[in-house]
């Protein structure tokens, strides 16, 4: 969406990344809203941001607190659930869920598996490389629709590709937690992850 003149001096920060720069919306070139910009000016203008982290940086021992969280809704529950022809009712029938002893309906678990793992993506995996796998997944609490999820991952062990010089092997340990603190699932994490050029 095109940028209006309405947006003052605000501060964007584009990346949690320390070499990009933070700008202002002054720094933008304005348009018209009704005016499309072009392919030629758009590359013009663009600001390569670096994204990702490179196999030397992954020491084991590194903590990532992943950014942002997730609010889980009933909605996001719901669609999962029935795209992935997981009809079991305990996800989708408060009464049901209730003689098993939920409060309610918990959401389906794998989808608080995909956010937490979706979450982590930005800091480890995002520069590519083959995903080898999870291990150890292990879910502790339920979560419940409008909680909200946060991750955290703790390099666990690196080391060198012996077919692919290019790329290394990383495992994580990576935790997702609800806003108040509770640990509800975890499990280790191996991808294949780019070297520095």
């Amino acid at each position: 969406m095109p940028l209006t003149a309405g947006l003052g001096n605000a501060i964007i920060q584009t990346s949690r990344h320390p070499d990009v720069r933070t700008f202002s919306y002054s720094e933008i070139p304005l348009m018209p809203t009704t005016t499309a910009r072009s392919a030629d000016e758009i590359r013009r203008i663009a600001v390569l941001v670096p994204k990702g982290t490179y196999f030397e940086d992954f020491e084991p021992g590194r903590v990532f607190e992943h950014h942002w969280g997730r609010t889980v809704t009933a909605s996001d529950n719901s669609f999962f659930t029935t795209m992935t022809l997981h009809f079991n009712p305990t996800y989708f029938n408060n009464e049901y869920a209730r003689s098993l002893g939920y409060e309610r309906s918990p959401v389906n678990p794998y989808l608080a598996f995909n956010v937490v793992f979706g979450l982590t993506t930005e800091d480890l995996s995002e520069l590519g490389g083959a995903f080898l796998g999870v291990d150890d997944l292990e879910f502790e609490r339920p979560v419940y629709p409008q909680d909200t999820l946060v991750a955290r991952s703790t390099v666990v062990d690196r080391r060198e590709s012996s077919s692919r010089k290019d790329q290394g092997i990383v495992t994580w340990h990576t935790e997702g937690f609800r806003a108040d603190g509770m640990r509800v699932l975890h499990f280790r994490r191996t991808n294949l992850v780019l070297r520095k050029p």
